[in-house]
């Protein structure tokens, strides 16, 4: 049974993840999801030497390749990660010898015979222990958790530095890029998004918010303060405003299964970068160009500042990512052709089809358009996931989760 998606509950639930999995009781209704398990995560916490109060919100989850029956995540919020083991137990064993069934235990003068225990059904219990606490090696906030190929050790990152942890080792971390200057007031851009190469554990990228991209090679240094590569789209000076290096702030980056793009998500479009070409992007994707005229009402309400994240379908023929209005845009790289759909209630009824939707930016608006003006900015999808094997996706829209997935005959 694969995973499909971790959902993590915000509105007053942040620090609680729940795992969504198929009804296995009806297993012909494929398209129907119930909660799996619901665990507290995170507890909030005070830093009593910086006066500084640590919320319990979870920034990243990752999942480790399964290895046996159990599943091993990681969750972090600003300042720990927790390495987590989730494992289910459907049957109890009955019949011992040393204690009764209800636990207490007998006394060895009255145990006359031995029993051979025996395993009896029972409900199904998930059961989520914590197995690793790594704590006390990032100043700021965590961004970015990444696993890397290697099974054995990840990365995390904040806006300065980057970690690099063994998964069986969490009294010490190896520090492996620290953009941090002498003086913090030469500080020009900062640590936005990280993650490992798929197949070379050697190699990682990071992004930043000046619309940059370095790829490191931790064969060259221990200290990867130089790149080995750069990836930077020059700059059109005649489109130049003063929203240009907030709007080319990269807030999310991913690898292609292959290993040989990677996709970034700026704040109006998505590339997609060939790994032996730095120079420009191969391919780039407007999400809502409509929103330029709306940049300066935008950043007066903070929503010019909202991280998007995009993602990759199985055989990264396809791509998504979030927009405003809880819209989600998904482009096809062979034909070029692009999407918009809506994730609501009324298309999350079983067995709804969801329709395209269009915005309108002109005076005359068509029957099933939607004009600029009327988007609603507090509801947005910054999560996007795509099942690795099949058509299945999910959106986070505020505080709802949206299953899809294609037509079933």
């Amino acid at each position: 049974m694969a995973v499909l998606v971790l959902k993590l509950l915000d509105l007053g639930y942040q620090r609680r993840l729940s795992l969504q999995f198929p009804n296995k009781s009806r297993p012909h209704s494929r398209g129907e999801y119930n909660v799996y398990s619901t665990f507290q995560s995170h507890e909030p916490e005070f830093d009593y030497l910086k006066s500084l109060e640590i919320e319990e919100k979870i920034n990243k989850i990752r999942w480790l390749p399964q290895q046996n029956a159990a599943h091993f995540l990681l969750s972090t919020n600003d300042k720990t990660i927790k390495l987590w083991k989730i494992s289910e137990r459907d049957k109890k064993a009955e019949g011992y010898n040393l204690k009764d069934e209800d636990g207490r235990l007998r006394d060895p003068f009255r145990i006359t015979a031995l029993r051979v225990p025996i395993l009896k059904p029972m409900d199904l219990m998930v059961e989520a222990s914590p197995r690793r606490i790594f704590a006390n090696a990032h100043t700021y906030h965590i961004n970015s958790i990444s696993v890397n190929s290697d099974h054995e050790t990840y990365l995390s990152a904040d806006d300065l530095r980057i970690n690099l942890w063994h998964l069986e080792i969490t009294d010490r971390s190896f520090n492996i890029v620290d953009i941090k200057p002498v003086n913090m007031e030469e500080l020009t851009e900062v640590i936005t998004a990280a993650e490992f190469h798929p197949h070379q554990c050697n190699v990682f990228v990071y992004s930043s918010s000046k619309g940059t991209i370095r790829l490191c090679d931790m064969r060259s240094s221990a200290l990867c303060d130089r790149h080995s590569k750069f990836f930077e789209e020059p700059e059109d000076p005649s489109s130049r405003s003063f929203f240009s290096e907030i709007i080319s702030s990269i807030s999310d980056v991913k690898f292609s299964h292959s290993g040989r793009y990677m996709m970034t998500r700026d704040y109006l479009s998505v590339k997609v970068w060939d790994l032996n070409m730095e120079t420009r992007p191969v391919e780039t994707y407007q999400v809502h160009e409509y929103l330029r005229s709306k940049l300066c009402s935008l950043y007066e309400n903070d929503c010019i500042f909202d991280k998007f994240e995009c993602c990759w379908n199985g055989s990264d023929g396809a791509l998504m990512t979030g927009s405003y209005n809880n819209f989600f845009r998904m482009f096809d790289r062979s034909t070029r052709r692009d999407v918009t759909l809506e994730a609501s209630r009324e298309s999350s009824k079983p067995r709804a089809i969801l329709k395209p939707r269009k915005v309108c930016t002109g005076g005359k608006r068509k029957k099933d358009e939607i004009s600029v003006d009327s988007l609603d900015f507090n509801k947005k999808i910054l999560h996007t996931a795509w099942h690795p094997l099949e058509n299945i996706i999910a959106v986070a829209a505020t505080n709802n989760l949206y299953i899809f997935q294609d037509k079933v005959n």
